[in-house]
């Protein structure tokens, strides 16, 4: 499996910064290679036109961007979704990592 690149999107992407770490963590014990990292929503758009972006997850407490998110990213063909509360708030990474393979499709 190729390399993948998530990024997880937040208000001001330090919440988020805990949960990238048990991502990474979980990717590894996967042997996966991933390229996760978090950002806040206003930096964003700097960091779509950066890097080769596989998927984008929204942090709960920014869920009511996901339509612009959606308009941004459907010509581009990079897969959106709103990361779980449940999963969120227990910081689970194995989960979240599940949620962004799936919406990659492999």
């Amino acid at each position: 499996m190729a390399k993948k690149t998530i990024m997880l999107v937040c208000s001001a992407g330090m919440s988020t910064s805990l949960l990238v770490t048990k991502m990474q963590k979980a990717a590894e014990a996967r042997g996966m290679d991933a390229d996760i990292f978090a950002v806040s929503a206003s930096d964003a758009d700097n960091n779509l036109s950066a890097k080769d972006v596989n998927v984008l997850l929204l942090g709960p407490q920014v869920r009511f961007m996901k339509s612009q998110f959606e308009q941004k990213l459907a010509p581009m063909g990079i897969p959106l979704d709103v990361i779980n509360m449940a999963d969120y708030g227990m910081m689970n990474g194995e989960k979240v990592l599940d949620q962004a393979i799936q919406l990659i499709g492999e």
